[in-house]
């Protein structure tokens, strides 16, 4: 079995992003700073912000959190979008009242939308970011490979999708309306799969040397858990995402990938 360690990836591409930011403070004077926008309290929210935090902090860049409430929040976003020293902004997601999610997440200015949420966004979100990062680390070409994703969720299958036709990748989809999930994972050469149903994927499922990337995350009795089986591990001849340390790492990274290259934007457009 081969491992697809993110997290040593991330901590090469960390080294980059530090001397690119500390080029913008002293050559540009520009401090590259996110505001996140939170509005529930929640502990795996707070996870998130530490995390995130603690980045950048090992970068230079900073990140203030603003704990309002939903009601609150279009007024923020209209005084953070106009703020010239904030380059990027997060709504920090799930909203209280999720059905107001796309009506608050297209507030934020497009050249500040670091998390891609936005129906104008012009950045690549995240997560699909860090998918794509793991696979081109390790060498994984997609060209003249069957992929398949396995949910079409707005923050990672639905954009990782679009970014993969955009580059003339066979990809193929499955989601709720699948009606026989193996027959289609059988075939696949590459399965990215980010559901957040614990364990959709077992052992009899994925075809020999079989390259699996596991971007689900769900809630299991009290364990972070994600879309692949714990079974699947007990095979040999898989490339796979470890249980931790595989996309989540690099998700962070390639936000604040999006925050650097906002701030050195924003510095162009003013010169």
């Amino acid at each position: 079995m081969k491992l697809l360690n993110g997290l040593e990836l991330a901590e090469f591409i960390k080294e980059r992003q530090m001397h690119q930011v500390r080029g913008l403070r002293q050559a540009a004077g520009i401090n590259p700073k996110l505001a996140i926008v939170v509005t529930i309290d929640h502990p795996t929210i707070n996870v998130y912000m530490r995390m995130k935090k603690a980045y950048g902090e090992d970068l230079m860049v900073d990140v203030d959190v603003h704990r309002i409430t939903q009601d609150e929040a279009p007024a923020k976003i209209k005084e953070l979008n106009a703020d010239s020293t904030v380059h990027g902004i997060i709504v920090q997601l799930p909203l209280e009242r999720p059905e107001e999610t796309d009506q608050i997440v297209d507030l934020v200015a497009p050249e500040k939308d670091v998390d891609a949420l936005g129906k104008d966004a012009i950045f690549d979100p995240a997560t699909p970011m860090a998918i794509l990062w793991l696979l081109a680390g390790y060498n994984i070409d997609l060209r003249d490979k069957k992929v398949l994703l396995v949910g079409r969720g707005k923050l990672v299958g639905a954009p990782l999708e679009r970014m993969l036709k955009a580059s003339d990748i066979d990809v193929s989809v499955a989601d709720r309306q699948t009606t026989d999930l193996k027959a289609m994972t059988l075939e696949a050469d590459v399965i990215i799969t980010a559901t957040g149903s614990p364990a959709i994927l077992y052992p009899d499922m994925l075809k020999e040397k079989a390259v699996i990337v596991d971007a689900g995350v769900a809630g299991e009795e009290g364990k972070t858990v994600g879309d692949v089986a714990p079974e699947v591990y007990e095979r040999d001849d898989l490339t796979i995402t470890p249980v931790k340390g595989g996309v989540g790492p690099l998700t962070v990274t390639a936000l604040f990938e999006n925050v650097i290259l906002a701030a050195r934007r924003a510095h162009e457009s003013q010169e």
